[in-house]
């Protein structure tokens, strides 16, 4: 068993390491709020615009774009997955990791061609380790991710897309719902595509279903709006925004739920070394309280013996 000197080092070491997982906790804490506070910001411009190209969709009729086109058949699908730079953030990394590799496994079944792409060092590793090939990898993402980096991603994702060198483009990344729930999910980003006609009907404020409410907007759309130049010249310099803002959207949020993960991982890791630190001490103090005991007993054992 361990002397008192031992169990002191421990010691020391729990507190240090207890020092540092406090503070990664409170600036992951910082980050979390920082990243909430931007996708919240975020959000109402994705939804106008998104309301703004249904409107004009119903004016224009069938929308006629590259970036709609659709293929009867997709062969070759991009898939970007978004993971972190750093690890000690939990089951982040592995989550999204794991459903990737699922959905690259069921398109290769299905025979489809897969070109993966990669968010972030953890990923990158990840698929070294399992030599899957990684056809480019961004390390310069994170939770300093602005707009403008998002257009140029955006813009390489669509000419891959215009070019013919994929059919369809999907982000596979850990979407934000509220600071209790996180779950990575795919995403398709290309083509663009209408939400699914199964989605249950949500209320809005109104008490109109989201159904109701986007008839009541287009209405609104035709009764209401001038559009200069023609709905069409607009719904074709639109569409690219939406990418970019759909893409924006999908990698804050997985970088709001990275800095979330690593809070909570941080909280548990400050927990457990305040737990070993306390029980550590009462080993120490147990070793030291027998030690003072039997030197004790032998100073009143050497008094006996000499008188």
């Amino acid at each position: 068993m361990a002397g008192t000197k031992e169990i002191k080092k421990r010691i020391s070491s729990v507190k240090n390491i207890k020092k540092i997982t406090h503070t990664m906790e409170m600036v992951a804490a910082a980050k979390s709020r920082r990243m909430m506070n931007r996708v919240q910001g975020a959000k109402p411009y994705g939804e106008k615009m998104k309301e703004i190209l249904a409107g004009l969709e119903h004016l224009s009729g069938t929308v006629e774009s590259p970036l709609v086109e659709r293929k009867e058949n997709p062969k070759k699908y991009l898939l970007l997955v978004v993971t972190a730079n750093r690890g000690l953030c939990g089951g982040y990394n592995s989550n999204v990791l794991k459903l990737a590799r699922f959905r690259i496994l069921e398109l290769q079944k299905a025979g489809k061609e897969v070109e993966v792409q990669v968010i972030g060092k953890k990923g990158s590793s990840y698929f070294k380790f399992i030599k899957m090939p990684v056809a480019k990898v961004y390390t310069d993402i994170d939770d300093t991710f602005t707009l403008d980096r998002s257009h140029e991603l955006g813009k390489y994702l669509m000419g891959q897309f215009i070019n013919d060198k994929c059919d369809v483009i999907e982000v596979i990344s850990t979407v934000y719902y509220n600071s209790a729930t996180q779950l990575p999910e795919v995403k398709q980003i290309l083509p663009i595509g209408q939400e699914s006609s199964t989605e249950r009907p949500t209320l809005h404020p109104s008490g109109k279903t989201k159904e109701e409410s986007s008839e009541k907007k287009e209405e609104g759309y035709r009764q209401n709006m001038i559009f200069q130049p023609d709905p069409e010249t607009i719904i074709e310099k639109l569409l690219p925004h939406l990418v970019q803002t759909v893409l924006f959207r999908s990698v804050l949020e997985a970088v709001t739920a990275e800095q979330i993960y690593r809070r909570v991982a941080m909280k548990a890791a400050n927990d457990a070394a305040g737990d070993m630190n306390k029980s550590l001490t009462q080993l120490y103090n147990r070793k030291r309280q027998a030690s003072i005991t039997q030197e004790l007993a032998e100073i009143v054992s050497g008094a006996d013996a000499i008188a």
